[in-house]
């Protein structure tokens, strides 16, 4: 059993930062990363939107990121943490695939998945037609006709992305308007490669060994559809990775879990941060912001729990 002061579960925007700084706080974190490094912002192409950088790939800032926490002391260990147990801790347990820990703190930067479509067709796609990362997947497409599901940022940032490629990118649409950002909008529209279906959600996708086609239906009218198309990007929101914790940490009724002001769950001695416990604003800097009040909390907390005060609600606020 490898025992350890603060163990961070999650390698996105908020685990990043709460790592940088509880190693500058001389906390000695460790932090499991999963299988990837980044979280969502790595597989961005471009992010315009974070303090301090007019224009930086999301793969760099990742880079840049683990490299500030590493310089600072934060251990990085790439596994995947499939057990916990937050019930008779502090400590608590933590299993992942090579080891078996015990942590007197825990900050949970789980993040969030893509949403899948659920239809005929997807799951057996997915790979071979169908994605969720035009930042992954776009070079395999050159020269092709794609769709891209969604009305978003995330879809209009990878619609744009995928006509470095595409030959056509069709962004269809539920509603008959764009939930994205005013410049996002006004960029897809000036692109000659984009075109808009509105009103329309995909019934099934088609193909056999690979994606061929899908069947399309009109909201309105109930029409239905049949088109060819190479692949399909979907990007129609995310859902928060707290099956690990269910039946141990207080969630929402959309299974984000729910924090105090400190950042701490139902659970004292386990702090949350980033998309994992924010359903509102979604944004790498405000997952970056999330990981810092989570440090400086577990920083509080983990003083008091030396001083032999007895953990609680109050003792994130101490010191």
């Amino acid at each position: 059993m490898q025992k350890e002061n603060l163990i961070i579960i999650g390698s996105g925007p908020a685990g990043l930062t709460a790592a940088l700084y509880a190693a500058r706080a001389n906390l000695d974190p460790l932090l499991i990363a999963g299988s990837q490094i980044g979280g969502q912002i790595a597989i961005t192409n471009e992010v315009e939107n974070f303090p301090g950088f007019d224009s930086i790939l999301g793969p760099e800032l990742t880079d840049k990121m683990r490299a500030q926490a590493e310089r600072f002391g934060t251990r990085f260990e790439f596994d995947e943490v499939l057990e916990v147990d937050f019930r008779n801790g502090p400590p608590f347990y933590l299993k992942t695939y090579g080891q078996e820990y015990q942590a007197n703190a825990v900050i949970v930067a789980t993040g969030a998945s893509a949403r899948r479509l659920g239809i005929p067709g997807e799951g057996e796609h997915i790979g071979r037609g169908v994605s969720y990362c035009a930042t992954c997947d776009g070079f395999f497409f050159k020269d092709k006709d794609v769709l891209v599901v969604g009305g978003g940022d995330s879809a209009l940032q990878e619609g744009l992305f995928l006509t470095k490629y595409a030959s056509r990118v069709r962004i269809v649409h539920r509603r008959d308007s764009l939930r994205a950002g005013e410049l996002l909008v006004a960029r897809a529209e000036a692109n000659s490669k984009i075109e808009f279906v509105w009103d329309t959600v995909l019934e099934s996708i088609d193909g056999e060994a690979k994606v061929t086609g899908v069947t399309a239906r009109n909201v309105h009218t109930g029409a239905v559809e049949q088109w060819p198309t190479d692949g399909i990007f979907v990007f129609i929101g995310h859902f928060p990775n707290t099956q690990l914790f269910r039946g141990q940490l207080a969630m929402d009724e959309q299974e984000f879990l729910i924090v105090d002001k400190f950042m701490q769950t139902s659970v004292p001695g386990v702090f949350a941060a980033g998309e994992v416990m924010d359903p509102i604003y979604k944004q790498a800097i405000s997952s970056a912001g999330h990981g810092c009040q989570a440090a400086i909390s577990v920083e509080r907390y983990l003083e008091a729990l030396h001083d032999h005060k007895l953990p609680g609600k109050s003792v994130a606020a101490a010191g």
